[in-house]
Parts: structure tokens; sequence; C-alpha cells
């Protein structure tokens, strides 16, 4: 018989820069509250989160800057692209979240958004942002990484 490989993740959008620019501490899978017209652009893969962040307001954690493009289909119900996005979050993990914001100086920046069992999930990263010469040694690592390989290759 054989073994299913598919864990039911449809990855929809990477946040590529996020790792580079941060030092990530903790990941969650936080839901979304979409429209019936963002929902349709995000399965047309119209979505860009790569200078989005999440911020505590009210109780609730928000996320900001991401842009959902219009759906063209959608006349009069369209949405407005760069709207802020309630995540759904379980209150613990929303306190949780706000105190390292507000107290340890992290920040909240999303990393990939999914689809997991037909529901749009969004992964959020507890994260501290590099300085300029931590930047200099993750690219001088990938180099070294890259130049190694290389050889090995050559060598075998």
């Amino acid at each position: 018989m054989k073994k299913k490989t598919n864990t039911g993740l449809k990855i929809i959008c990477l946040n590529r820069k996020a790792s580079f620019n941060y030092f990530f501490y903790d990941l969650i899978e936080a839901g979304i509250i979409l429209k019936g017209s963002e929902i349709k652009s995000i399965r047309a893969g119209k979505v860009n989160i790569a200078d989005s962040y999440a911020i505590e307001k009210n109780g609730e954690i928000y996320l900001i800057n991401s842009h959902i493009s219009p759906y063209m289909q959608a006349s009069f119900s369209n949405h407005n692209p760069t709207d802020e996005r309630k995540l759904l979050l379980n209150k613990k993990e929303i306190n949780k979240l706000a105190g390292k914001i507000n107290a340890e100086g992290f920040t909240l920046v999303p990393t990939k958004m999914y689809f997991k069992k037909g529901k749009a999930k969004l992964e959020i990263a507890v994260a501290k942002g590099k300085k300029h010469y931590d930047k200099r040694a993750t690219k001088k690592k990938r180099d070294w990484n890259r130049e190694k390989a290389r050889y090995f290759r050559k060598s075998s």
C-alpha cells in the first residue's frame, strides 16, 4: 500500500525576506478573517505578505500591510487590497504575544500563507530584527556553503 505524503498544506505565498531580516524565536499558526472576494483572490494566488507585520490592538491581533489584489469578477462588493485583517488566535496566545511585543521588543512577522483542509492559514513568527553585521554573517555563511557544495561535487 502507498503511504500518503501530502500533509494537506497548499502553500500560497512565502515571505523569504523575513528569514534574512529577522531571527525567529517561535512560530504560530493563525486563521484569518476574510471576505468572499479576498478568498477568491487568494485561491488565484494574488497575495503578497512580503512587507506585512502584525500588531496587537484592543485585545486582538491584526495583520497590517498585506496586499490581496482585488478580484475582477466581484463587482460592487470588492475589497480594499491593503485592509487590516483580523487573525484568529486563542485569548491565551494573544496575551502571550502581546506581552512579548510590548515588553521584550519582539515583532510579529508573517512567514507563509497556506491552505490547510480548505481554510486559509497564516504562519506568524515571533521575531527580533537582525543588525547589519548579522546579515553580513548570514550572507557569508550561505556563500561558503554554496562554495563547499561546488567543491564536493567537483571532487566526486
